[in-house]
C-alpha cells in the first residue's frame, strides 16, 4: 500500500526505496506490488530500472504477467517517448486486449504529439469498448485540432446514438476535517463566487508569468 501511494503521488524513487526494504526484510511481493513498482518507475521515468524489476518479477520470483503489468510496461515506455516499442509490446503480448491498454498508450501519443498514432489507438480502444466516453472525447479532439470537422461531427453523433456521456470531472480537497466537492461547471458551492474569484486571479497570474495551456490533443 505504501508502494502504491508514493508512485500515485510522485514519489517513485522513494516507491522503490520502501520495495527494496521490504525485500531486505524478507517479505515476499506479489504481483500487485509490481503492478505499484511499474508505475513507480514509469512516474519518475526510470525506464531501464523498471524493465529490470518487469523481468525480474519473471525470472526471480515466478510470477508471470498479466495484462495490469503489460499495460503498466506500455505506459513506462509510452511516456519515454518509446513509441515503437511500446506498441510492438501491445501487438505482441500473449493475453488478451482490452480497451485500457490501448487508452495507456493514446495518452503517450498524446503527450509527445503522435496524432496518426493516437488515431490508431482511440480506433482500437473503441473497437474494444465501444462505450469509452474518454475515447470518443480525445478522438474528437485529435479530429478537431486536424481540421477534420466531418469526423468531429461524425464521433459525437455516434456517442449520442450510443448513450455514451463523458462524466464532468471531479475533485475532492479536505478543510478542517469537512470535505469539499467542486464538479465542472458547478455553482452550488456556498463559496463558489470566492473559488472562481480566485481561480480568475490565478490565471491572470500564470498569464502574466508567460503560462499558455496546452491544448494539443
Amino acid at each position: 500500500a505504501m508502494i502504491a501511494a508514493y508512485a500515485q503521488h510522485g514519489y517513485g524513487k522513494e516507491a522503490l526505496q520502501i520495495f527494496q526494504q521490504m525485500k531486505e526484510e524478507g517479505m515476499k511481493p506479489d504481483r500487485i506490488t509490481f503492478i505499484s513498482v511499474l508505475n513507480a518507475c514509469s512516474h519518475a521515468g526510470l525506464v531501464d530500472e523498471g524493465m529490470c524489476y518487469f523481468n525480474s518479477m519473471i525470472q526471480d520470483h515466478g510470477i508471470m504477467p498479466t495484462l495490469e503489468h503489460y499495460t503498466c510496461v506500455v505506459d513506462l515506455l509510452g511516456r519515454s517517448g518509446q513509441l515503437d516499442e511500446a506498441e510492438e509490446l501491445i501487438n505482441t503480448i500473449p493475453v488478451r486486449h482490452d480497451a485500457v491498454i490501448w487508452l495507456t498508450f493514446l495518452g503517450s501519443c498524446r503527450i509527445h504529439g503522435c496524432i496518426d498514432r493516437g488515431i490508431h489507438a482511440a480506433e482500437r480502444a473503441l473497437e474494444l469498448d465501444p462505450h469509452s466516453a474518454s475515447a470518443y472525447v480525445i478522438l474528437s479532439n485529435i479530429y478537431a485540432i486536424t481540421g477534420r470537422w466531418r469526423d468531429v461531427t461524425k464521433i459525437r453523433k455516434l456517442m449520442v446514438h450510443r448513450g455514451v456521456k463523458k462524466e464532468p470531472g471531479c475533485s475532492w480537497i479536505e478543510v478542517n476535517n469537512n470535505i469539499h466537492e467542486f464538479v465542472v461547471r458547478d455553482t452550488s458551492h456556498p463559496q463558489a463566487k470566492e473559488v472562481f474569484a480566485e481561480l480568475e486571479m490565478l490565471s491572470k497570474q500564470l498569464g502574466k508569468a508567460g503560462y499558455k495551456p496546452d491544448q494539443n490533443l
